[in-house]
């Protein structure tokens, strides 16, 4: 089966404000690739409105609706998407599938280290950057010194694999100044090995009493009491409504990276979605319908239904974890997320909660992203110490609610 090299990925502009735009995804099929896709649409800021998907197992079809608030890089997304499909070999214009016959190489990790005088918003206005450069953050350690300037290590892989030339890093440099103007007074980026990237995450101690908390695995289908939670979540397993397919019907409030949370799920499982539909009702609550099968049959094992439903249903209810600790005299903000079994994790989180920050005008004293083994599962770990000053002026459960809206979406 063939397809032009340009009808893999093709995006409608929406016609008029507030209308979504339409991007259609055309090429071989693969498990997980729902998950990829719509891992970069949340990268790059979008909300989906809308899914259909349709797949023989060989060869899928899948539409997303589409918002979001501009500038929206449509012609950079499009390569993206382009380059998660399964991979073609050409032939006079046209591509044919072929397998994945080799693992992808991992990708180099630079270090990206400056110093700049310490203000409020600093660390948001340099991740902002990192995003639009395409620099994914693997580690970060951020520290602020007693005369006030801030010493930034970034851990990061460039999606455009070009952070080893001059160009590229001269081009990084400029952009970082561009932002911190006087403020930044050195910046140096250099390619580190990934022992030393794994060395520098910082202390691998999680309190007891946060583990429990934050990282319950909901196997009693509860929540830790005050904890913040979604709204309540319907889900429905059925295996009398197809003759080949387990049928999963979802009701819940929509959310910042819904389908990701999903489909990342599935895609752990190993579990293949050959029909589906979503649809979001009035910009708040969504129904999600899906035909599956694991190893091509329906999922008839009750131990895998209650499994799948009890993950599901966590990730719905509690897709990213939010608490504010105290560390002896200082106030310490926890965030985290599950890891992707293939290692990726969930985009933007970063972003958000610098973000969510800047907007309360809080400080930041210094910050660390690792990844600890909780369970059976990785999670990626954001550790933000707060700069109290004179003292914390904005309540704690403000702060952490602001900062659960705003990785939720629901600013």
């Amino acid at each position: 089966m063939g397809i032009l090299y340009d009808d893999v990925v093709i995006i409608r502009h929406s016609e008029k404000e507030g209308d979504p735009s339409v991007i259609t995804v055309n090429c071989p099929d693969k498990t997980g690739l729902g998950c990829d896709l719509c891992r970069l649409i949340l990268f790059f800021g979008l909300t989906i409105v809308r899914v259909d998907v349709c797949t023989d197992g060989k060869w899928c079809y899948l539409v997303f609706w589409v918002i979001g608030k501009p500038p929206t890089r449509w012609n950079l997304l499009k390569n993206r998407l382009m380059g998660v499909c399964p991979s073609c070999s050409s032939a006079s214009g046209i591509f044919f599938y072929r397998s994945e016959l080799q693992p992808p190489k991992p990708p180099d990790v630079f270090l990206l280290k400056f110093c700049c005088r310490n203000r409020r918003g600093l660390l948001h206005d340099v991740t902002v950057v990192l995003c639009e450069l395409e620099l994914t953050i693997k580690r970060v350690k951020v520290s602020t010194t007693p005369d006030g300037r801030v010493m930034d290590l970034f851990f990061v892989t460039d999606t455009r694999e070009l952070l080893h030339t001059k160009k590229r890093q001269d081009d990084t440099h400029d952009q970082l100044k561009s932002v911190l103007g006087d403020a930044m007074i050195s910046c140096e980026i250099e390619m580190v090995g990934p022992e030393i990237a794994a060395c520098s995450q910082g202390s691998s101690f999680l309190p007891l009493a946060i583990t429990e908390d934050m990282f319950n695995s909901g196997k009693d289908d509860k929540c830790p009491s005050g904890s913040l939670t979604s709204n309540s979540v319907s889900i429905t397993m059925d295996n009398s409504l197809s003759p080949a397919h387990t049928v999963v019907q979802i009701v819940c409030r929509d959310h910042k990276g819904l389908l990701y949370d999903i489909m990342r799920t599935l895609k752990d499982y190993n579990i293949q979605i050959s029909y589906g539909r979503f649809t979001t009702k009035q910009k708040r609550d969504c129904e999600l319908d899906l035909f599956m099968q694991a190893d091509g049959k329906k999922i008839i094992d009750h131990s895998k239904q209650n499994a799948l439903y009890s993950r599901i249903r966590m990730e719905l209810l509690r897709p990213v974890r939010v608490a504010l600790v105290s560390r002896g005299p200082d106030t310490e903000l926890l965030v985290a997320n599950p890891v992707e079994l293939c290692g990726k994790g969930r985009p933007l989180v970063f972003f958000d909660i610098t973000l969510a920050l800047k907007m309360l005008n809080t400080g930041i004293f210094s910050a660390e992203i690792g990844r600890h083994m909780i369970g059976d599962r990785e999670w990626e770990v954001y550790r933000v110490l707060l700069d109290e000053g004179d003292g914390l002026s904005v309540p704690r459960n403000r702060i952490e609610e602001a900062v659960w809206k705003m990785l939720m979406g629901w600013e």
